[in-house]
């Protein structure tokens, strides 16, 4: 067989040199004729062995009517009704390859979405361990991550939360639309998050809370069925992908250096090319924001809110913890707001509160303002309670000799026995 340097050879000594095919052939050592089929070929020449026939041709055949009957029938079955004796494994081959041509078609639909259409939120649960301050750590089923993602632009965002409890779900939902989406998708789709509904006698049930959500916004809540994993494949593999590029080699040393970290990582993420989409999401977000809702002009009320009268220790607690609130509005009914940052105490609309929220758990949190403030009035009730008379003021306290009790208890002239006795 000639080989392919002898070949191209050929051709640039025909072509080029426009050496005639009898002295190219005696220059190569070649046959003419060689030579010709070199000059005729459209491509390289190529070792093409002849197939050795196989011993499941002869029953190709019955094959094709077994499966023109009953496409689906199983190959160990064909091979029991046509009378194969031998090995499965090249009859299954032949089976495989025959069966198509037999089957409807069925092509596999391909997801898409529109501009705007939906994103879809789930948790993520770090495999780490956190610090979160006095000395206490959070494990993972501790650490709630709340994700999203975009369906037409895959635009991603994340954000650590302290609880998955309603209020903190929702004030993280919020910051995802509202800081880092910036817009309402139609559709929001959730895998049965119990804050959020569930499927109940075949039907998805929301909860008062986020009905009271999604009314503000003006969308869709979608709850995912049971067992369907399929439905949130965006988020499954932006899971995978931030466990296996953003937790490796990194430390935290708190949950605000966890989400500054996370938000950095972000950035980049949104910048990189997908080849399901053939460019970047920073390049689809811009239309897919314009094709959703804009972000209501009232923002939804979320995170935690009570009403309690503030006892005589002037503590409020939230989440474990008891946070301080100044002392001079003991016994009256004060309001406690928090979200996943801060908690605040109002009275009447004047903020007698505000602390960093804390992550740890069972901690007593003192303003010192608030601690200074009790004390003087401690004192101040101690001095009501018992008066000091004014020195400047016309009111004097009488002081009365000591034999004037004696007289009182009749103890008058006692001292003078007592001294004759001891005489």
């Amino acid at each position: 067989m000639l080989s392919v340097e002898d070949w191209a050879e050929i051709r640039r000594l025909h072509r080029a040199e426009e050496m005639p095919i009898k002295v190219i052939a005696r220059t190569l050592g070649v046959a003419r004729n060689t030579v010709r089929a070199a000059l005729a070929a459209d491509g390289p020449p190529k070792y093409a062995r002849t197939p050795a026939g196989s011993a499941v041709d002869a029953f190709e055949a019955l094959i094709r009517e077994q499966l023109q009957a009953v496409p689906t029938m199983p190959a160990t079955v064909i091979a029991e009704r046509v009378g194969w004796t031998r090995g499965l494994t090249v009859f299954k081959e032949r089976v495989r390859e025959l069966r198509p041509a037999y089957l409807p078609p069925d092509p596999a639909s391909r997801t898409t979405y529109e501009a705007g259409e939906l994103a879809q939120f789930d948790f993520w649960f770090p495999p780490i361990e956190l610090p979160v301050g006095f000395g206490q750590s959070r494990t993972a089923k501790r650490l709630p991550v709340m994700t999203m993602v975009s369906g037409y632009s895959r635009f991603a965002g994340a954000t650590l939360i302290p609880s998955r409890d309603t209020e903190d779900l929702y004030a993280g939902w919020w910051r995802l639309l509202s800081e880092q989406l910036g817009a309402v998708p139609r559709t929001l789709v959730w895998d049965g998050e119990g804050a959020v509904g569930r499927w109940r006698a075949r039907a998805p049930e929301l909860t008062l809370d986020c009905q009271a959500f999604r009314g503000v916004l003006g969308v869709k809540v979608y709850i995912c069925k049971p067992a369907d994993p399929e439905a949130k494949g965006m988020l499954e593999r932006f899971h995978d992908y931030l466990e296996r590029s953003f937790l490796p080699g990194r430390r935290f040393t708190s949950p605000a250096d966890f989400n500054t970290q996370l938000a950095g990582f972000l950035v980049k993420a949104n910048a990189r090319r997908m080849r399901v989409l053939g460019c970047r999401p920073d390049d689809r977000v811009g239309a897919d924001r314009a094709a959703m809702l804009a972000l209501p002009p009232v923002a939804p009320e979320v995170g935690w809110r009570a009403t309690t009268r503030l006892p005589r220790d002037h503590y409020i607690r939230l989440d474990s913890n008891d946070y301080s609130v100044h002392p001079s509005v003991i016994g009256r009914r004060v309001e406690v707001h928090a979200d996943l940052d801060r908690v605040w105490v109002t009275c009447e609309g004047t903020v007698v509160a505000d602390h960093a929220r804390v992550w740890a758990w069972h901690q007593t949190i003192t303003d010192f303002e608030h601690a200074v403030a009790a004390k003087l009035l401690r004192r101040g009730r101690a001095d009501l309670l018992r008066p000091v008379p004014d020195p400047g003021s016309g009111d004097q306290v009488e002081v009365r000799p000591l034999g004037t009790y004696d007289a009182a208890f009749g103890l008058d002239g006692l001292d003078d026995e007592l001294d004759g006795q001891v005489s």
